[in-house]
C-alpha cells in the first residue's frame, strides 16, 4: 500500500507546477486573500495559513479551517504539528477536502508554537520529521512537502541543512521549500526572524546541486519578477511572501513572465472588479467588509490615489453596516486622482 501511495504522490508532484507560489502567512493568507490573488494570477500555487493538528482534530468545526473557494486551486494546506499519527489524520483530511498538496511547517520560529514542537524547532528533531513525513505519505495520495529553514540559532554550516534534507529525502519526500535564513529560537520575534538573520541563497542553490533529483524551492526576501527569474536559474521554484501581500499587483505579472500564459488582467481596476462579486457574496453570508478589504490595501501601492484608497477603506470599512459601496467609492477616489494627475 505504501508503494502505491508514493508512486501516486510522485506522479502528482510532477503535475503540480511549483515554479511560483505564495508563502503561508498567519492572519494574511486567508481564503479571502487567496481569492483576491486569483483575481491577479491563475497559475500561482497558493498556500493556506498554517493550521495546527489540534485545531483540526480537537476542535468541533474543522471545516472552518479547511473550506476554501473552488477558484483557489491549485492550493496547498500547510499543517503545524509533530505527532505522526495526528499529522497523518490531517493529511487525509486535506485529501478529502480536495487540496492539491499538504505541507509540513518546519520553519516558523514563534515561541508560541515551539512549546508544542511545531515549526522551526523540528529541525532539531529530524527523526520526528522523518516519522511524520512517512506517516503523512502513507495516509494520502496527494503530494506531501516540507517548508523549513537553513539552520537554527548560530548554526552556520551548510552541512546542517544538507543533512536535514538528505535524511528526509531518504523517506521518499521530493519537494523541499527552503527559507534561506536561520531561525533564531530565542530573542527574536517572528517578524525579526524574517528580517535579521542573513539570507544565504547560495545554501539553497547548493542543495539543488547536491540533490539534483529533488524539487527545491527558495523563499525569503524575494520581491520582484526579475529576482524570481534569477532564482529560477538555480532552483526549481520561488515562493514569495510579504511582497505578494503588501504589493499584490506584482502577482499580475506572474502568469506571463513565469508560466508563459496570458496575463489575467490589464490593470488594477479589472482585478478589483473580479473580486467584487465574491465580496458581495461574503457580505451576504455575514462577513464584515473590513475583513475583506484589509487584503486589498496595497493594490494601488506607489500610484496616485493609493494613500486615499487605504485611508478611505480603513476609516469606513470597519463599520458593521459597511456595504460594498464603500469599496466602490474607494476605487472611484483613485480613478479621480489618476485623472487629475494626468490632467
Amino acid at each position: 500500500m505504501q508503494k502505491v501511495f508514493n508512486q501516486t504522490s510522485n506522479e502528482l508532484q510532477k503535475k503540480l507546477d511549483r515554479r511560483f507560489s505564495i508563502a503561508p502567512m498567519m492572519d494574511w493568507t486567508t481564503s479571502d486573500y487567496r481569492v483576491f490573488a486569483r483575481c491577479l494570477t491563475k497559475h500561482t500555487l497558493l498556500y493556506t495559513e498554517m493550521v495546527t493538528t489540534g485545531a483540526l482534530l480537537q476542535g468541533d468545526n474543522p471545516a472552518r479551517f479547511l473550506q476554501y473557494d473552488d477558484c483557489e486551486h491549485p492550493i496547498a494546506l500547510q499543517l503545524g504539528g509533530s505527532n505522526a499519527k495526528d499529522l497523518a489524520k490531517c493529511a487525509k483530511m486535506a485529501e478529502e477536502y480536495g487540496y492539491d498538496e499538504v505541507n509540513l511547517n518546519a520553519g516558523c520560529p514563534s515561541d508560541r508554537v515551539q512549546n508544542s514542537l511545531i515549526g522551526a524547532i523540528l529541525m532539531a528533531h529530524p527523526q520526528t520529521v522523518v516519522d511524520a513525513m512517512k506517516a503523512m505519505q502513507d495516509a494520502t495520495s496527494i503530494p506531501v512537502t516540507i517548508k523549513h529553514r537553513i539552520g537554527l540559532d548560530d548554526q552556520q554550516d551548510y552541512a546542517v541543512v544538507r543533512d536535514f534534507v538528505g535524511k528526509i529525502a531518504d523517506e521518499g519526500v521530493e519537494t523541499f521549500i527552503v527559507h534561506a535564513r536561520n531561525a533564531i529560537l530565542q530573542g527574536l520575534s517572528p517578524k525579526e526572524n524574517r528580517e535579521i538573520p542573513p539570507l544565504k541563497y547560495d545554501f539553497v542553490y547548493q542543495l539543488k546541486k547536491d540533490f539534483p533529483d529533488l524539487e527545491i524551492l527558495i523563499n525569503g526576501g524575494i520581491k520582484t519578477v526579475e529576482e524570481t527569474k534569477e532564482h529560477l536559474r538555480h532552483v526549481d521554484g520561488v515562493m514569495m511572501g510579504r511582497e505578494a501581500y503588501n504589493n499584490p499587483w506584482v502577482l499580475s505579472q506572474i502568469d506571463q513572465s513565469i508560466f508563459g500564459a496570458p496575463d489575467l488582467v490589464n490593470d488594477r481596476f479589472e482585478a478589483l472588479e473580479r473580486f467584487i462579486p465574491y465580496a458581495e457574496k461574503q457580505l451576504e453570508n455575514g462577513e464584515r467588509l473590513m475583513h475583506l478589504t484589509r487584503h486589498l490595501l496595497g493594490i494601488f501601492q506607489g500610484l496616485p490615489g493609493g494613500k486615499q484608497f487605504r485611508r478611505y477603506l480603513s476609516e469606513n470599512g470597519h463599520r458593521s453596516d459597511a456595504t460594498i459601496k464603500v469599496l466602490v467609492d474607494a476605487i472611484e477616489l483613485v480613478k479621480q486622482k489618476l485623472d487629475t494627475s494626468k490632467g
